[in-house]
């Protein structure tokens, strides 16, 4: 694994504790979590940090058919452990063409799902206060789970809800390939997975292979 830690709500670069202060820092959102560089969620991976977290770190499984996991990553530090985590993977769209689905587990505050969605503040704020029914629904951990549409721009579609009392997002490029979400989409918490899991593995996604320079692809 490459790359620095990068700001959870920008992916801008973080100052490490020092003498004055035991937290990371931001110059643009001050006291933040740092992000991981991201890498592969291999089976040492999983051995060294997924099953040890404190916080689900949630992957489609079974696959749908041709995808591959292309990139783990989390945000936290020594202090608290993770508080965010982040899985990405990669295949064939429901509607063709090529897509892309990055899921994330939050403490509410952290605010890397927001950032992924685009959104200004680190949580769903009044985007998530609606009046109307979910427009979505996945199994997470074997219980239906609803999930609510954020509007987050043309080139990607987002979706918001909660699992186990934490922000669950799912993020999907392009945004016509939203489709994948409604196609009964079953998470499991990889922290739960047999190590001898057979993850089909690509390579690791540019999106989070940019932000472990400190740059962000959106």
């Amino acid at each position: 694994m490459t790359g620095r830690p990068v700001c959870a709500r920008c992916a801008g670069p973080v100052r490490a504790p020092g003498v004055w202060s035991n937290a990371w820092r931001c110059d643009v959102h001050g006291d933040v979590e740092p992000v991981a560089p991201a890498g592969l969620p291999t089976h040492d991976r999983l051995a060294r940090v997924v099953h040890d977290a404190r916080i689900p770190f949630w992957m489609p499984w079974p696959l749908p058919v041709g995808w591959l996991a292309t990139g783990l990553t989390w945000a936290g530090d020594e202090r608290h452990g993770a508080r965010a985590a982040l899985v990405a993977c990669c295949g064939p769209g429901p509607l063709g063409g090529f897509c892309e689905l990055v899921v994330i587990s939050e403490e509410p505050g952290v605010g890397l799902g927001a950032h992924w969605a685009r959104l200004p503040g680190p949580d769903p704020g009044e985007r998530w206060a609606t009046t109307t029914g979910a427009q979505a629904k996945v199994v997470v951990g074997g219980h239906p789970t609803a999930l609510w549409y954020v509007d987050a721009g043309d080139d990607r579609a987002v979706y918001v809800g909660e699992a186990l009392g934490l922000w669950l997002w799912l993020v999907v490029w392009p945004a016509d390939a939203g489709a994948l979400v409604h196609d009964r989409l079953t998470l499991i918490d990889l922290r739960d997975a047999p190590l001898q899991l057979q993850i089909p593995l690509g390579a690791l996604s540019p999106r989070l292979e940019a932000r472990a320079g400190g740059n962000s692809v959106g």
